[in-house]
């Protein structure tokens, strides 16, 4: 009995096919939605010439179990990669979008090599950077260079909300990551802020006592 496709196959010929001379670098982030925490961009360059890390494919259609597994294949097997953050503090004095793209900007700056064309996640380009550039709505779920970055993006803050949750037990970020669920807006009515949630997402609802939509 044959089992599934393996996704990768497909998001590997979507990179195949871009016309591009030398390498082509994938970038994601990963945090934009949530209440807490940084928001975290990844980038990656792989071998196009190879066969593509079996199972890589969009990391919201991944278990964490598979992310986790992926994480280190792709740092291994990647010709660069980069990773950049930008703090709650960053995201509440500048906004989320503007925050997302010095996060991308960072992890262009991590990466040991400049890549010859970016595929961006999304509909917009990076601003302030020097590398011509493409995008692509839903590419985590199309391009095998995004979906590698969505990979290192989501693990990396993952990890992080996890050793968050040890320092504030009380806000269950292990289990929630920062995102407005339930649990969280009541920890959040309960305790009120901890020092690495966003007050420009928090505010309202906290001065309203009404939980925040999730």
């Amino acid at each position: 009995m044959r089992g599934k496709p393996d996704p990768a196959l497909r998001l590997w010929e979507y990179d195949r096919a871009i016309p591009a001379a030398g390498f082509l670098c994938g970038i994601d982030e990963a945090g934009r939605g949530p209440l807490a925490g940084n928001v975290v961009a990844a980038c990656v360059v792989l071998d196009l010439k190879a066969q593509p890390i079996s199972g890589v494919d969009d990391s919201k259609r991944l278990s964490p179990k598979a992310r986790e597994a992926l994480f280190p294949q792709i740092r291994e097997r990647a010709l660069a990669f980069g990773i950049g953050e930008a703090t709650p503090e960053e995201i509440d004095r500048v906004n989320i979008l503007q925050a997302t793209f010095l996060a991308m900007r960072r992890a262009l700056e991590a990466m040991p090599m400049k890549p010859d064309l970016l595929l961006v996640d999304g509909n917009q380009t990076v601003p302030g950077v020097d590398i011509p550039q493409k995008t692509a709505v839903g590419g985590d779920g199309l391009s095998l260079s995004v979906a590698a970055a969505s990979i290192l993006a989501k693990v990396t803050r993952d990890r992080a909300m996890a050793e968050w949750d040890r320092i504030y037990p009380e806000y269950g970020f292990a289990r929630h990551k920062g995102y407005g669920t339930a649990e969280h807006r009541e920890s959040l009515l309960r305790h009120s802020l901890s020092p690495i949630h966003r007050r420009s997402f928090c505010r309202s609802f906290l001065q309203s006592g009404t939980p925040a939509p999730a």
